[in-house]
């Protein structure tokens, strides 16, 4: 009835809804297990896509409440089907854009706020073809500020706000989360191996925080034979067939 009819099986009998416009990659398991949501937590995550990273924060950390937010209307009726035909409870995808949240956003609750925003800004390198992809890739429809501000109005004091992005970014995502009062308090790079420069990192911000940033150590993707142990406890925890390359 849907009309989407292709699956990827994760963990706990769950089924995520992907198609071609809306699926996902390695930097969402990272993103996921960087955030780490408490059991206590009310979570929202921005660009919410498929809804995988909500899926997964309720499948590994159970938090009290789950809601993905996206502007674009076939993301969100995909992570419906996701909800509805894996029977995730307190699991809310929300249509609506992070620009203008309403009433029915999570406004000044939120514990944690994670987002795996368009790495690309607008008109930087090459677009692509698909619309939903240019939008999730290049700036076109939310900038990482505005991300930033709707964190702002999601998050109530000392909650944490989670991003991925690609390392040329990083001036970028730190100057917009001090613009917003969110200060950066961990961050970390991911490498596929100890040899080759990093190709994304994670940060996470709190609200109201201190000016004191750690730097973790690097994250690798590869190691002998394949993936490196701790991507493999990562992937470990769901189905082989969640697995995704980057």
């Amino acid at each position: 009835m849907s009309g989407f009819d292709t699956f990827e099986k994760l963990g706990d009998g769950c089924e995520i809804c992907v198609t071609e416009e809306h699926t996902f990659g390695t930097d969402a398991f990272l993103l996921a297990d960087f955030a780490r949501a408490r059991h206590k937590d009310i979570v929202c995550d921005l660009g919410t896509g498929c809804g995988i990273i909500a899926v997964l924060e309720k499948l590994r950390y159970a938090p009290k409440k789950v809601y993905g937010i996206d502007i674009q209307e076939q993301a969100i009726q995909q992570f419906k089907v996701t909800v509805e035909r894996s029977s995730l409870e307190d699991v809310y995808p929300l249509h609506m854009d992070l620009r203008s949240l309403t009433k029915e956003a999570p406004l000044d609750i939120c514990d944690l706020v994670t987002c795996n925003p368009p790495y690309k800004a607008y008109k930087a390198g090459i677009e692509s073809e698909l619309d939903a992809h240019k939008i999730a890739r290049h700036e076109i429809l939310c900038n990482i500020n505005d991300v930033c501000a709707a964190a702002k109005r999601l998050l109530k004091f000392g909650g944490r706000l989670c991003i991925c992005n690609r390392p040329e970014r990083l001036a970028d995502v730190i100057a917009a989360m001090r613009s917003n009062g969110i200060e950066p308090k961990n961050l970390r790079f991911v490498s596929k191996s100890p040899d080759s420069a990093p190709w994304l990192f994670l940060i996470e911000g709190r609200k109201g925080g201190g000016a004191f940033m750690k730097v973790m150590p690097q994250l690798y993707i590869s190691g002998t034979g394949g993936v490196s142990p701790e991507l493999a406890a990562i992937y470990g925890h769901y189905s082989e067939n969640s697995v995704k390359g980057e």
